[in-house]
């Protein structure tokens, strides 16, 4: 990767659980987004032998929210490399999710799209079911939050339940991947000097991001949504035996492959033009 840099809190790569702690970035030349490259670290599928016609069942992975900023790149690695990718979109029909994904090398004999929506149970099943892994990178990420329950809490805890749901379904799924955030583990009231090293126990406290005046209301309601979610992630892959890692990860920037503005890259726009 040239021109990107990346700071780990915590080496916890080769773990086969927990969670991963990244900021990262990406020069605007670099034409490869390395968020991607630690996404497939977490999930231990060999793309040379293991996706294939096999049994008439084509088996692959799942990319939740495939049209986003992450989940485009992670498509895109993910077909470079030889999978056969299931990706889930709101709109099959809004060319602004589906074109940039199906122009991309690979996309027409190994990629496959599906309309989906988190917060309706069992609407994913299709896509998961024969499937080996799951990347599961869909979540609200609203800059205008009015209402926390339903535009950003309800979205992000039964969203991401719903998926593992899904996932509890099929017993072909190796390893279950969730893109988090650092707004899950940062606020807690204790100290972020160097030499502190954040761990699996740790989790933002959802009461103390509410009374924090560096956040915004609509960046405090989205740490608390993460926190909420991850924590509910957790409880449920434990109790219901699902392989999962969770990756913790800062500002990710660089090139777009979609054509909208997402919300949270729009945040650095407004600091470059300082609106």
């Amino acid at each position: 990767m040239s021109d990107c840099y990346i700071y780990c809190t915590k080496s916890s790569l080769s773990q086969a659980h927990g969670r991963i702690y990244l900021e990262l970035g990406v020069s605007a030349q670099d034409n490869r987004n390395p968020f991607v490259f630690l996404l497939f670290l977490s999930l231990p599928l060999n793309p040379c032998e293991g996706f294939h016609e096999q049994r008439g069942e084509r088996e692959g992975v799942v990319c939740t929210g495939a049209s986003g900023f992450i989940a485009s790149w992670l498509v895109k690695l993910l077909l470079q490399r030889g999978y056969f990718v299931n990706g889930t979109v709101l709109d099959l029909n809004d060319w602004k999710q589906t074109d940039h994904l199906l122009a991309l090398e690979g996309a027409k004999n190994r990629l496959r799209l599906f309309e989906a929506h988190l917060m309706v149970e069992g609407s994913l099943d299709s896509a998961i079911v024969g499937c080996d892994g799951v990347f599961h990178t869909a979540c609200p990420v609203n800059a205008d939050v009015k209402e926390p329950q339903g535009d950003v809490l309800h979205p992000a805890i039964k969203g991401t339940l719903n998926v593992l749901s899904s996932c509890r379904k099929c017993p072909s799924v190796k390893r279950v991947v969730l893109t988090s955030s650092i707004a899950a583990v940062m606020y807690t009231g204790r100290s972020l000097t160097p030499d502190v090293v954040i761990d699996e126990n740790w989790f933002s406290d959802s009461e103390l991001c509410k009374k924090l005046d560096l956040l915004s209301w609509s960046s405090m309601w989205y740490a608390v949504s993460k926190t909420l979610a991850e924590e509910a992630a957790w409880r449920f892959s434990k109790e219901n035996g699902i392989d999962m890692v969770a990756l913790n990860p800062g500002r990710v920037i660089g090139p777009m492959l979609q054509p909208m503005l997402n919300a949270s890259v729009a945040v650095l726009l407004k600091l470059i033009n300082g609106t």
